[in-house]
């Protein structure tokens, strides 16, 4: 009999899916690694388990503990799913700009779920990342997971996300683009990538309002570039120390509106139901068709599901609201 012993054995060994119509403008071949097929339905599983398996051996999280940390709602989803099958409680905090299907998933996996407001600045005590760790300190028995900074998160996508997509490339990847939020996916995948092939290009997919493309390419971090934007899942206001900005070979910046509509774009045309960073990615991969030539094999990463933004990009009130669609 072929099963898995519980549902954190079925993370991981995602499939690479062809993309078609909405790149038949592109001169290369684009697959795209779809990680909703993890149980969590999203990329972020991987990392979870990671860093809860660190932390369980080097004492950081004892039985019966409780795990503390700030999400956009995936990353909660993946610790959650961990914690119940080994046995710890959850307490996440979270952006008011998330959407509700999120923290509903979050509460209905038995994790309480804090809200704060978006529009602060990230030291400001009623922000997410001050909320969590103050919440790390206070709690007894508990463990602030900090995935940003948490190497394990890297970690993760080097011993697994990348190894998966070189042998399901065959070793001809040329190509690797990425939404870039905490920053692990991108350099864990693509120092694996380079450290097998140094030629692999590296790109990540960043929004307006975010700081990390300037920062990039200009090594200063400008407070100008920072104000509210509405795609989840990237950007970020802070430099979190798993964006190894050495192994990114560039970056594209996505517009919400744009987001918006290509998250809606694969659903209709690809029959990829997928979450609004999954838009922005293959935006920007449109977006850098100038670097592509016919021989190139470039892997798209796409992160979340579909049915985590039902009230927002998938509904179309709300997307006339925005003034994203007429």
């Amino acid at each position: 009999m072929d099963y898995a012993e519980n549902i954190l054995e079925t993370i991981g060994n995602t499939p690479l899916v062809k993309l078609n119509k909405l790149v038949e403008d592109l001169p290369c071949l684009v697959l795209a690694k779809y990680e909703t097929f993890n149980p969590g339905n999203s990329v972020k599983d991987r990392m979870a388990l990671q860093m809860i398996e660190d932390a369980e051996a080097d004492g950081r999280l004892k039985p019966g503990g409780t795990i503390i940390e700030g999400t956009s709602g995936n990353t909660g989803m993946g610790l959650a799913l961990a914690a119940i099958v080994k046995g710890y409680k959850c307490i996440f905090v979270i952006s008011d700009k998330q959407s509700k299907e999120k923290m509903d998933v979050l509460r209905a996996v038995g994790a309480e779920v804090i809200v704060c407001p978006t529009d602060v600045e990230p030291d400001d005590p009623r922000s997410y990342y001050s909320v969590s760790k103050r919440l790390g300190e206070e709690t007894p028995n508990s463990w602030y997971v900090n995935q940003y900074d948490n190497p394990s998160n890297c970690k993760a996508h080097f011993k697994t996300t990348g190894p998966e997509i070189w042998e399901q490339t065959d070793g001809r990847v040329t190509h690797f683009v990425v939404g870039v939020g905490t920053g692990g996916t991108i350099s864990g995948v693509g120092s694996y990538l380079k450290m097998k092939n140094p030629n692999v290009k590296v790109w990540g997919v960043d929004t307006y309002g975010s700081v990390f493309k300037k920062y990039h390419e200009t090594g200063i971090f400008d407070e100008n570039e920072i104000y509210p934007y509405v795609t989840e899942g990237i950007g970020e206001d802070i430099l979190p120390a798993n964006v190894n900005f050495n192994i990114i070979d560039g970056f594209t910046k996505v517009t919400d509106k744009d987001a918006a509509v290509y998250t809606q774009r694969l659903a209709k045309e690809e029959g990829m139901f997928l979450g609004n960073s999954a838009g922005a990615a293959i935006k920007g991969v449109l977006q850098l068709k100038e670097h592509f030539k016919p021989d190139d094999v470039v892997v798209v990463l796409f992160h979340d599901h579909g049915s985590r933004y039902v009230g927002k990009m998938f509904n179309n009130d709300w997307m006339r609201k925005m003034g994203y669609i007429d």
